[in-house]
């Protein structure tokens, strides 16, 4: 598979002395969909910036296409597209007019983009609002145009931050059914950012986790959990103010940290085998706290991105 994006030893330092960047690496197939992590403040939309061309590194390389992005952004720019968390939409245009705007602004013929409207408007779901006013849709809907939008100029790479965030559930998987339609259907490269953990299991080829600048781990979903190597141990309480009550005490019992403690349940890597699940078991029962259930699984990609980026971790193994 080609690789159409690769950074290398990337750094950005800003004029305040925050450096965002520092020697981040990665690289990105043709046709995939590729997710990037990272808790705030890890360099996510500065990366984005300059992948899209809107800031240039301190030093290191992008090269996208085979081309270098800082020295060639103009040729860069007319095969992208990046949908921002704020829309892009017009609310005094109609959907159509939006769509035929855009399609002007990357210089595409006519005819060219009326065919191309018409199939973005059937794939993606938008033909009950055509004679509905823009500034009447709900904010899924109008990210759903958004996208639709940015896909008028038949981008190779789609750039999308945070697509579903502030979404209700239903929104979300209209979304998640839209992006994979984008990436099977019209063989488009999806970048994204999330920070819904379950939705780049869903969507990603690739993910990539950052951390203060740097990638701490990049692969499959399915690689990124076998890099834990360690079943987890889960108990489960009637509310986060039991899972809360219980935390500190069992620490005696079962080695935690705090990021095991995650909302209405604890979640912890087994470090000495089923010994923890009969021993917090046995506690549990002997001290009659309540509690709804306590289970060996499989870590979940949520499980390696806290591993990775939680304040006490101790490094990369």
């Amino acid at each position: 598979m080609a690789v159409i994006i690769c950074v290398k030893d990337l750094i950005k330092k800003y004029n305040n002395g925050v450096q965002a960047l520092d020697g981040l690496s990665l690289t990105v197939n043709e046709g995939e969909t590729f997710s990037l992590l990272g808790q705030n403040g890890a360099g996510k939309s500065t990366l984005i910036n300059i992948l899209t061309t809107y800031l240039r590194p301190t030093s290191g390389s992008v090269i996208m296409f085979g081309k270098d992005v800082c020295h060639e952004a103009a040729a860069t720019r007319s095969q992208i597209s990046c949908v921002a968390q704020r829309t892009s939409i017009d609310s005094h245009l109609s959907l159509t007019e939006n769509m035929m705007f855009q399609s002007k602004l990357y210089k595409v013929p006519k005819m060219d983009a009326r065919r191309r409207m018409e199939t973005l408007i059937s794939c993606f779901g938008l033909e009950q609002y055509l004679n509905y006013p823009v500034s009447s849709y709900s904010g899924g809907v109008k990210r759903r145009l958004d996208i639709a939008l940015n896909m008028m100029s038949n981008p190779k790479v789609l750039f999308l931050d945070e697509p579903t965030v502030g979404m209700d559930i239903q929104s979300r998987m209209a979304m998640l059914d839209m992006l994979k339609k984008i990436r099977n259907d019209f063989g488009t490269t999806i970048f994204l950012t999330t920070h819904y953990l379950e939705e780049a299991d869903q969507l990603s080829d690739t993910i990539c986790i950052m951390k203060n600048g740097k990638e701490v781990i990049q692969g499959s979903p399915n690689a990124l959990r076998e890099y834990l190597h360690q079943d987890m141990l889960k108990i489960s309480f009637a509310s986060k103010e039991e899972a809360k009550i219980c935390f500190e005490p069992l620490k005696s019992v079962v080695a935690l940290k705090e990021s095991d403690l995650r909302d209405d349940k604890i979640i912890t890597s087994l470090k000495n085998g089923h010994s923890d699940l009969e021993e917090a078991n046995r506690w549990l029962l002997e001290q009659g706290v309540p509690f709804l259930g306590i289970e060996i699984m499989r870590p979940a990609l949520e499980d390696v991105f806290i591993r990775l980026t939680s304040d006490d971790e101790r490094g990369v193994s």
